[in-house]
């Protein structure tokens, strides 16, 4: 099983870790890419402070993360599942998972990221601050800019098992599963469902989408379940008690679309 997040905007600081070696991440396939967004991010905030807040869309109040990006290649690093935060992060709880659960999420979680493309939560990294929607002036449009070193290295990194697509629409677009991955594939929406005047109303929540996601991902490696295939996740997470709609592909061989119904917002 192979679960796919999107990263959080903010980040926790590095820390005392010793700095970036990006030798050591892993999907090597990624690395020359990775190594190109790098060297273009840190040349931007080094040289003009209100350009670079211009192109990764930073207000006075965060040009801190300009100097921060600048400092990328001397930065501490430190685990990628402790450098990301936010709603998501903070329901799926890495640091306090039991053993086992650790051990399954370190093998089953993908970070996407505008500046990395992907890592494990075990990669160490440096806290930064590039979203996938940012257009680099020498790269472009790094959703676009991804995608051809992620058509290469995700159908591999997927395998044979299922791929759980949590990823917002912005990284989401950065790669698309295909052929046989695709009918491997289950997105996930979160709907709160209420009664209103005795009729059900549904509606997307974001804040409450992305905590659900997280305790969902939470759940699923407590259990230590790893489904083979979309169908299997649906029994998997009817049986930790949610309540699961399944939308057919729109075309045989396509990703299943799953609604996590809830009546409780926390």
């Amino acid at each position: 099983m192979l679960v796919l997040l999107p990263p959080s905007e903010g980040k926790a600081a590095g820390g005392s870790g010793a700095p970036l070696d990006p030798g050591t991440l892993s999907l090597p396939g990624l690395s020359e890419a990775r190594a190109a967004v790098l060297d273009e991010l840190v040349d931007l905030c080094s040289a003009d402070e209100l350009k670079a807040r211009e192109v990764l869309g930073l207000s006075e109040g965060l040009r801190g993360e300009i100097a921060k990006n600048a400092g990328l290649r001397s930065a501490a690093a430190r685990p990628a599942g402790e450098i990301y935060t936010g709603v998501l992060y903070d329901a799926l709880g890495l640091a306090d998972l039991p053993d086992g659960a650790r051990a399954l999420a370190e093998r089953s979680l993908l970070v996407f990221s505008g500046l990395w493309g992907a890592v494990r939560i075990t990669d160490a990294i440096p806290s930064y601050r590039c979203s996938m929607g940012v257009k680099l002036p020498g790269l472009g449009a790094l959703v676009a800019y991804w995608r051809a070193s992620m058509a290469e290295v995700m159908p591999e990194t997927a395998g044979d098992g299922l791929v759980l697509d949590l990823r917002s629409a912005a990284y989401a677009a950065a790669w698309k599963p295909k052929g046989r991955t695709a009918g491997r594939t289950a997105t996930v929406r979160v709907l709160h469902a209420q009664v209103v005047d005795g009729v059900e109303k549904r509606s997307v929540v974001s804040h409450f989408n992305k905590a659900t996601k997280g305790r969902l991902v939470r759940d699923l490696m407590v259990a230590g379940a790893v489904p083979a295939g979309p169908a299997d996740l649906v029994t998997a997470l009817r049986d930790l008690g949610y309540t699961v709609e399944v939308k057919a592909p729109a075309k045989p061989g396509g990703p299943w679309s799953l609604d996590v119904v809830v009546t409780h917002i926390h």
